[in-house]
């Protein structure tokens, strides 16, 4: 039997021993409530029935002193022998005021009948007609002269309260008198009562009637209700259901009641109610205290079952654990390496099979060496000789071990071998297991490769990125000591237009190239920190792409370059970014031009491929010029890759604008392709996915107005507010504005240009050029304060940001600003103007 096995017997013993216990608690504690409830039971009945024989005794003392005394005035009267009748009513009012003195004012009424008369103590009206001999009392002792008789409670019709009368007839034949007392019962009193004992105790005193006497008792309600009540508990006495120790009845509250009774001479009776929870009121604490320990039993029980159940599954999952560890291992040994033996735990078909489950541990080493490949071979016995392991232990070392490759069958698996030491074990023992690690350690080992192929690539980047950089170097001196030296010779030939025009157009040209080269390492930077975004809007695609391709009309006229755009396009307005849209044509048409020599040709077609909701359009840029190796066509989208072969030498260029066309493009969901070979020239397609969108009548009225009658670009008569905190820049802006017609009102900052407009007549402006980054106040918070002015032109006129920042959060800041269009810096007038001219006609003066 496993040791698993008997933890459970064990534990499902205990859990037996608890149940059962459990239930003899219960058992236990159910015997002694009924013990205790009949003790206090029984201790009740003594009780209430000791309590209403003592209240019937003690009303029974205070009937005999009133019999006492009534004997008294009787036993007088007859004495009165030969006296007249006025003497003994004489007499009789002396005892009768006697009586007042020794019992009190208005505890009794005392009167007679003498020879037919009545003689009171305390006349009433009408006594003289009162008919006596037909009264209970009279008739009671008429009947039985010389015995003191005593009536039920009723009603006094004189006095209106209830009485009981004591009467007594004298014996002597001779005589006629009667005595008798009035005795008014709430003159009762009791010493000692049920409620002096009993909380909630009620005490009944009733005449044989089951008239109500006396009674102290917590009810308030009608006093009929009592009355049947008492009725009931009378009758219920009469039938003996209330002999019993644990008889009971209801209350009119509906509490149940003990009933304790005691019968007098007089045919009265004395009854004692206690109510059960008074009675019991032990029991409950007692019910309590033992509910109380009983639980705490239970709790403790309960805690000791947990305890063992939890100490129980933790040796089950320890010992599944170890089934587990043990079955990731296909071979486990205890090494005794004080007598050299090995005891087989688990083994292998291929030991099992040669050597016996116990024996010399060098021979297990040798069975062992037969299957490890040939290079592990001596290193492993000298790992795992029995000295090697002695001096491992002496050292402490708890985990040694390795991996080598051995033999399964026809092939060879890696394994890792362990020597596990541990002061539980026995002394001078260890365990040796092996376990296959062929999938791990050949993924292991594929990782280095790939790591190391990794740190290759790396490097190879680095160095890629220097030489890029030592180019990049170059590339941006040799322009910009194109600018500088020009400038030095325009300035020394000042007096000769055309060499000054020759160097200007030469400046220009280089500043673009400096420019471009800039671009492309911003774009680039920006690419690699994840941080080029997409902004998507309604535009017209044709307009986008047409835009973009009359940039290089110029170009391609001055370098005698064939140029050709063309469209096949059903649906020309789609959602897109026309910004990086226009970025990747801008960056393909600027390569063409590059790589392409005087009569070669250079062409852009833009076609739909899928005419659908979500539509497909097609951007073809083909040039014929120099084209690209095949080697370096696998690396064209790579950072800072360039062609250096044939004339690809003589072109600036940074070598990241195919990789930021690429970029964008897969941003976009789209892709890209290249086709090319040396001296035939290069084609980039690229495939968009854009969502087609529905043109506004503003937009298609303005399309073919702009194809009826195209006009040349003129501020002729325009009023511009331009805000420049730059000086240089300013005259610039000013004096190239000037010549295409505007007038120009100057602004410093931010500030100046809300207060100028602000004191400005009503659309005295036709626009505003707006700097970003002034002191004072920057574009974007003069922008919105002179949106916010409340005169009619202040929503209306068109104001352009100019900035030297061009990224997309940089123009969602100025339309969040309410700007109506972005120019970027350095500024193409030409497109500045246009943009003017556009939003100005928009508006519509």
């Amino acid at each position: 039997m496993t040791y698993a096995k008997k933890r459970k017997r064990k534990l499902m013993r205990n859990m037996r021993f608890n149940l059962i216990l459990f239930f003899v608690l219960i058992g236990i504690g159910i015997f002694s409530f009924h013990m205790v409830k009949e003790v206090l039971l029984k201790s009740s009945q003594d009780l209430g029935s000791a309590l209403a024989a003592n209240c019937a005794s003690e009303m029974q003392n205070q009937l005999t002193v009133y019999e006492t005394l009534l004997n008294f005035g009787e036993d007088q009267a007859d004495r009165q022998e030969n006296t007249s009748t006025e003497q003994i009513e004489e007499w009789l009012q002396m005892y009768f005021v006697w009586l007042q003195r020794v019992l009190g004012s208005d505890i009794v009424d005392p009167y007679a009948i003498v020879d037919g008369k009545i003689v009171a103590a305390n006349p009433w009206e009408g006594d003289d007609t009162y008919d006596f001999e037909s009264s209970e009392w009279y008739q009671k002792a008429a009947a039985s002269p010389g015995e003191t008789i005593f009536t039920d409670v009723y009603r006094d019709v004189i006095y209106d309260r209830s009485v009981i009368t004591i009467a007594q007839k004298s014996p002597s034949q001779e005589d006629d008198i009667v005595i008798a007392f009035d005795i008014f019962p709430e003159n009762f009193q009791f010493r000692e009562t049920a409620l002096d004992e009993q909380e909630g105790g009620s005490f009944f005193l009733c005449d044989g009637n089951g008239q109500i006497i006396y009674s102290e008792t917590d009810w308030t309600g009608p006093e009929e209700e009592l009355s049947q009540y008492i009725l009931g508990v009378l009758a219920s006495i009469e039938r003996g259901e209330q002999d019993s120790y644990d008889s009971s009845i209801t209350d009119l509250d509906g509490k149940q009641r003990g009933v304790y009774y005691t019968w007098m001479p007089n045919g009265w009776i004395s009854i004692i109610t206690i109510p059960y929870s008074s009675i019991l009121w032990y029991l409950r604490q007692f019910f309590a205290g033992f509910c109380l320990v009983f639980l705490l039993l239970v709790l403790i029980l309960a805690v000791i079952t947990w305890r063992e159940y939890r100490f129980y599954k933790k040796i089950e999952r320890t010992d599944e654990t170890v089934r587990v560890l043990g079955n990731s291992y296909y071979a486990i040994y205890r090494i005794n390496y004080g007598d050299d033996t090995y005891e087989m735990i688990k083994g292998s078909d291929y030991i099992r099979s040669r050597i016996p489950a116990a024996g010399p541990y060098s021979e297990l080493l040798t069975v062992m060496t037969e299957v490890i490949e040939e290079e592990a071979k001596e290193e492993y016995l000298a790992s795992f000789s029995t000295e090697n392991i002695r001096k491992l232990v002496s050292r402490r070392i708890k985990d040694f071990g390795g991996d080598f490759l051995r033999k399964f069958g026809e092939e060879y698996r890696w394994v890792n071998v362990r020597i596990l030491f541990d002061e539980s074990l026995a002394p001078d023992e260890v365990v040796l297991c092996f376990s296959e690690v062929d999938q791990e350690k050949r993924s292991q080992l594929q990782e280095r490769k790939l790591l190391k192929n990794s740190l290759e690539m790396s490097r190879q980047s680095e160095q890629s990125k220097q030489a890029f950089f030592s180019s990049m170097s170059h590339d941006m001196r040799t322009p910009l000591n194109a600018i500088l030296g020009l400038s030095e010779l325009a300035e020394r030939e000042v007096e000769n237009p055309g060499k000054v025009k020759g160097y200007l157009e030469k400046i220009l040209f280089s500043g673009r190239q400096l420019l471009e080269l800039i671009n492309d390492i911003l774009d680039m930077s920006r690419m690699e920190q994840g941080k080029m975004e997409i902004n998507t809007q309604r535009f017209n695609l044709k307009r986008c792409i047409q835009d973009c391709a009359d940039n290089f009309r110029f170009q391609a006229e001055r370098e005698e370059k064939n140029f050709q755009v063309s469209f096949e396009l059903d649906t020309a307005y789609v959602m897109g970014d026309p910004m990086r849209i226009t970025q990747i044509v801008n960056n393909l048409l600027s390569n063409a031009f590059k790589f392409t020599s005087p009569g070669d040709s250079v062409s852009v077609s833009v076609s739909e491929v899928e005419n659908q909701e979500f539509g497909k359009y097609r951007i073809a840029v083909s040039d014929t010029g120099t084209g690209m190796s095949e080697e370096f066509l696998s690396q064209v989208f790579d950072p800072y890759a360039r062609e250096t072969r044939f004339g690809a030498k003589k072109v600036a260029g940074t070598g990241l604008g195919m990789a930021i066309v690429k970029n964008l493009v897969e941003q976009m969901n789209g892709h890209i392709t290249v086709a090319s070979s040396l001296g035939e020239g290069t084609t980039f397609s690229l495939v968009l996915p854009l969502v087609a969108a529905e043109p506004e009548e503003a937009d298609t009225a303005g399309e073919a107005a702009a194809c009826a009658a195209p006009q040349e670009i003129t501020l002729e008569g325009r009023r511009i507010l331009l805000a420049e905190d730059n000086q240089i820049n300013m005259e610039v802006a000013t004096d190239l504005l000037s010549m295409s017609g505007a007038e120009i009102v100057q602004a410093w900052n931010g500030k100046e240009a809300l207060d100028a407009f602000k004191d400005s007549g009503l659309f005295s402006f036709d626009a505003i050029l707006m700097d970003m980054q002034m002191p004072v106040m920057n574009g974007c918070d003069a922008a919105r304060k002179i949106r916010k002015l409340p005169r009619p032109d202040a929503g209306r006129i068109p104001i352009v940001a100019l900035t030297a920042n061009a990224f997309a959060e940089d123009i969602a800041a100025t339309e969040e600003a309410g700007m109506d269009a972005h120019v970027s810096k350095p500024i193409d007038f030409t497109i500045l103007c246009r943009t003017l001219v556009r939003l100005i006609g928009e508006r519509g003066e």
